[in-house]
Parts: C-alpha cells; sequence; structure tokens
C-alpha cells in the first residue's frame, strides 16, 4: 500500500500495479457500492506515487481475486468488476491496463477468456506461466490460438520457484515475440526464491543479475520491488560486473 524504494537506480520508470480491487476490496477512491465493491480503509497515496521516478508511467491493475481458481471461474464477472473499476482510475499516467487472471496452458477454459477481454480498453496486458514447461513455441502457439492480436502478455520467467534457469526463460521469451510480435511481449523477472516454512525470500543480486543479464533487449519487470527489491539489493545489483557477450 506504500511502495518506497530507489528501483531506478536500476533503469525501472513504470509501475505495474498487479490489482486496484481483489476480492471485492477496491484501493481507489470513488467506487460505488452497488457494484459490488468497497474501498479498503486504507489507500495507496496515489499521487506521491505519481511523483516516483519509477512509476514514470503505470499499467493499472484491474479487479482480481486472490485465489486462482476462483479467478478463472469468474473471470466474466471480474472483466465486469474491471469496467465498473475504469471510472475511479488513479491519478497517476496509465500506460495501460492490466486484467489480473493469469493463464497456462493447463487452463482448458483460457479459450472463453478471449472474447471478454474485448470489453476491456487498450493497451491491455495479461500475465502468462508455464509450470509444465511445455515450450515457448508451444505456449506462443497456444496463446496466437486464442488471444486477441491486441493483448500483450507478461511471461512469469518461473525462475523464482527453479521452474527454468534465465537462459531458458530467455528462450521462451524470444519464441513469443517471434509469434506474437514483440511489442506484445515483456517479461517479470521473479526477484523471490523459496524460503523457510514455505515462505518465500529476496533472491541475492547473485541470483538475480542473471536474470536481468539475460533479458537484456526484452522489456522486463521486477516482481516484486516493494517486498523482494530493497535498497541494499539495489545496490548489490550495480556492483555486479556484467557478463562479456
Amino acid at each position: 500500500l506504500d511502495p518506497r524504494g530507489d528501483w531506478q537506480r536500476l533503469g525501472v520508470s513504470e509501475l505495474l500495479v498487479q490489482w486496484t480491487a481483489v476480492d471485492g476490496t477496491a484501493y481507489l477512491s470513488g467506487v460505488d457500492a452497488s457494484d459490488g465493491l468497497k474501498a479498503a480503509r486504507r489507500l495507496p497515496d496515489w499521487t506521491r506515487i505519481a511523483d516516483e521516478p519509477w512509476a514514470r508511467n503505470v499499467i493499472v491493475g484491474l479487479a482480481g481475486r486472490f485465489d486462482e481458481t476462483s479467478a478463472r471461474a469468474q473471470a466474466a464477472q471480474l472483466i465486469e468488476q474491471s469496467r465498473r473499476l475504469l471510472a475511479a482510475r488513479p491519478p497517476v499516467r496509465v500506460a495501460g491496463y492490466y486484467f489480473p487472471v493469469e493463464v497456462d496452458p493447463t487452463w482448458e477454459g483460457a479459450r472463453a477468456l478471449g472474447p471478454l477481454l474485448d470489453r476491456l480498453p487498450r493497451p491491455l496486458w495479461i500475465s502468462v506461466y508455464d509450470n509444465s514447461n511445455r515450450g515457448g513455441e508451444a505456449l506462443a502457439a497456444w496463446l496466437d490460438g486464442w488471444l486477441p492480436h491486441d493483448v500483450g502478455v507478461f511471461f512469469q520467467d518461473g525462475c523464482g520457484v527453479y521452474t527454468r534457469g534465465p537462459a531458458a526463460a530467455r528462450a521462451y521469451a524470444d519464441a513469443l515475440a517471434a509469434r506474437l510480435g514483440e511489442r506484445r511481449v515483456r517479461i517479470i523477472a521473479e526477484a523471490f526464491r523459496p524460503g523457510t516454512g514455505g515462505a518465500f525470500r529476496p533472491a541475492s543480486a547473485a541470483e538475480l543479475a542473471p536474470q536481468l543479464f539475460a533479458y537484456r533487449g526484452h522489456r522486463v519487470y521486477l516482481f516484486d520491488g516493494p517486498h523482494y527489491v530493497s535498497a541494499q539489493l539495489v545496490q548489490e545489483l550495480l556492483a555486479v560486473e556484467r557478463p562479456r557477450s
């Protein structure tokens, strides 16, 4: 709710907000209770955030749910809730919108999402992952078979839970860009690793730097700055020597 950091030192200038309403609670003022939304007791200071150098542009996440299964089952309702949220847009420089129902090839009902996305404004993004490791070309072909051609994808690299390494993630991104177009593909670099007791910990500079170096040439977003990328980690990343090509 109160993101603070010096991520601009890494070249960050755009903020991706995962959602502005989740499980019926909205983090925007001016929401209408008749829409099934209630304003959170505490809201982000959107005006302060808009002045941050790492948020010169903001991709605004719409309505979602914490539970993935529920979100997928209620995608149509979340689309309509998202449409009603648009009137309460935050006072930031909006660079696009993100519909936060994540997709992967094991979701049999994903194709039904395509026509629903036509109800939302553009530029529009969704996120995709592939924990079953079907491969970048297969993932790209699957998306190309149903995703509207004016909707972009954030590819979750899978490094945070060791699904794949940076080189394999780069190969996925390249395959997606080749099939969908470079402008429609951006990478989510997972800045966390498994911790103790089922929790997650911040990735170290030695773990995160190879991801960032591997993805050069693609637009990259850190997931996520407020929880995992501290000022100390930023400094350590800046000190890592760039590998020679």
